[in-house]
């Protein structure tokens, strides 16, 4: 992917102090376990605030719910989304909270699974999506830091540890009696922890591991449906460059999610991507990435591209 960038070389302290903390927080994605994202738990100076604009389209083996008993999937799935993000102080320790908000539009193709064998179907629909909140603490290596504190950070970096928790609230356009829907109609939460390591300067090692646990559907076309928990682990190496400018390859491995709907477990697969932020003009960035499937056992072979702008407001 490639980005024409606009440079502002601004010599003032504050221009370059922006700079330093034109933050890169937005995840990849909004589906489940699926989602890679590098730098989730990099803190930032308290009472940063951040505005994400973006785009993500994937197409190929993936459904907006992948428990859905439906084979041969074939989809195209654009999500337009806008995201909030806020550094606080809890207990001394530097916190984020995140709100997101996607809408998505969606044409997919499959086989429906039923008790007269396999049919053919067709479904495009559009709308808002499931609202994410997410809140995550830095329990080791980064406590409540003003710029100064985040400054000397960034030039010695040190091993961190932090913890998180995600909630996908059920808000989604949802019909319940389509089989396919941009909402899911039931609360999702992930709990995670990741741990920083420095390898050298410029260098970042990030391993993450959380649990989704997921709500009950009980208005499913005229029944419940049930999932079990979906586990993932993800690794990131991340090259920082200048200030704000970093890139990361991301490899994570995901297993888990049995639906009462159907025998097999849905999720047993591996992804890989890239991700690239650069900032311009002191306040601003983009974000780009990419992406796709490394291991496949299970379904949801799909590539994915993201673009996003983020702006911060103080």
């Amino acid at each position: 992917m490639i980005f024409f960038i606009l440079i502002f070389r601004g010599k003032s302290y504050l221009k370059k102090s922006i700079t330093y903390f034109c933050l890169f927080y937005f995840s990849q994605s909004f589906t489940s376990a699926q989602e890679l994202t590098p730098r989730a738990y990099w803190p930032a100076p308290n009472g940063t605030m951040v505005a994400v604009l973006g785009y993500k389209y994937s197409f190929g083996d993936i459904l907006t719910d992948p428990s859905l008993p439906i084979s041969g999937v074939d989809s195209k799935i654009h999500v337009a989304f806008i995201g909030y993000v806020q550094t606080f102080s809890l207990f001394d320790r530097t916190t984020n909270f995140l709100i997101e908000l996607p809408y998505t539009w969606a044409t997919t193709t499959g086989n429906i699974l039923g008790p007269l064998g396999e049919l053919p179907g067709r479904r495009v629909n559009s709308g808002i999506a499931d609202i994410g909140i997410t809140i995550s603490i830095n329990l080791i290596g980064a406590p409540t830091m003003d710029l100064k504190g985040f400054q000397e950070l960034r030039n010695n970096p040190r091993q961190i540890l932090g913890a998180s928790l995600k909630i996908l609230a059920p808000t989604g356009a949802y019909e319940q009696d389509k089989l396919i829907n941009i909402g899911s109609n039931r609360w999702a939460f992930k709990s995670e922890l990741g741990y920083m390591i420095p390898l050298e300067e410029k260098w970042l090692l990030e391993l993450e591991a959380g649990m989704w646990i997921f709500a009950n559907n009980d208005k499913f076309i005229g029944q419940t449906r049930k999932q079990e928990p979906i586990y993932a682990s993800q690794l990131h190496l991340v090259k920082r460059f200048i200030p704000g400018f970093w890139a990361a390859l991301n490899v994570n491995f995901f297993w888990g999610g049995r639906s009462n709907l159907l025998e097999e477990d849905l999720k047993r697969n591996s992804k890989f991507g890239v991700t690239i932020v650069y900032p311009f003009c002191g306040r601003h960035s983009l974000k780009g990435g990419f992406n796709m499937g490394l291991v496949t056992e299970s379904g949801e072979n799909f590539k994915s591209f993201l673009i996003a702008y983020q702006l911060l407001l103080n």
